[in-house]
């Protein structure tokens, strides 16, 4: 086997166990795809030297590695020091990668981490978990993101994303958390070919960003997943102008939870 790509956008554990082992044996690859979110108890950010001493020394005949990993660290029972963002750049120096991105975010002591390293120009159309520290760059592959985080995302943070991914498509905010900078959000935020978005777990204040066009204007959205509670709220039990232009382009609205249609809700979104 010459090429082989490897690719999920669903969390493993088995990183470690599982696809470590098997990449060794593929000892005449000239190509190599990863996509992967892992997850690792008790052990370190994925970076240069793992995956040159654990998997590329292997592959003597390797010479194109394209990549993106995410890894998340939950250390319960062993402290081990977590590297910074220049800790991961440092590992890539003088490996003959080309550019490498690559952010880190620390939690609790060093206890928790997110690590993410992709090779540059990304050559994904997912991003998976970006959260406050990403440092920012150029995704014109991207088409679909995810965002969680457990501190809020604020509204100039948007502004970044909607110009980093200027092709992005899809878009999921997992975040419970109420933005802070509210009277710093004047500037109109534009996602030219937003279609999607997922707030099926964000708080009032994502429904807000995005909904009110005042703040975000949304040229091709037409599939949203939200709470019934939430979309009440934001659009005053539908009957507020600020929310009317977004929501009334939706083709598609998902709520998962039973609810009855009140007097306005048909005339708010007259396209469903």
């Amino acid at each position: 086997m010459k090429y082989f790509s490897l690719r999920s956008i669903d969390d493993t554990i088995c990183y470690d166990d599982c696809i470590v082992s098997l990449l060794r044996r593929m000892i005449n690859l000239e190509e190599l795809i990863l996509f992967l979110s892992v997850i690792r108890v008790d052990s370190t950010y994925i970076d240069d030297i793992q995956l040159h001493d654990e998997i590329l020394i292997y592959m003597p005949l390797l010479n194109k590695f394209t990549f993106s990993i995410n890894t998340a660290i939950v250390n319960n029972n062993i402290k081990i020091g977590l590297g910074s963002n220049e800790d991961i750049q440092r590992s890539f120096v003088g490996r003959g990668y080309g550019q490498v991105g690559s952010y880190v975010h620390t939690i609790s002591m060093e206890a928790e981490g997110r690590c993410y390293v992709d090779s540059i120009p990304y050559q994904f159309k997912g991003f998976l978990n970006l959260n406050n520290s990403f440092q920012g760059g150029m995704f014109h592959n991207v088409r679909c993101r995810l965002m969680d985080e457990t501190r809020p995302f604020e509204h100039q943070f948007f502004k970044v994303i909607s110009q980093d991914f200027p092709f992005l498509k899809d878009l999921y905010i997992f975040n419970n958390q109420s933005q802070k900078d509210k009277q710093q959000s004047s500037s109109l935020i534009i996602f030219p070919h937003l279609m999607f978005l997922d707030l099926s777990i964000a708080h009032v204040d994502y429904a807000e960003q995005f909904l009110f066009d005042k703040k975000t204007y949304l040229p091709n959205f037409s599939d949203l997943i939200i709470e019934y509670e939430v979309l009440a709220k934001v659009t005053n039990n539908f009957t507020n102008h600020a929310a009317r232009i977004n929501c009334g382009k939706l083709k598609i609205l998902t709520i998962y939870e039973p609810f009855v249609r009140p007097e306005n809700f048909d005339q708010y979104f007259p396209l469903l």
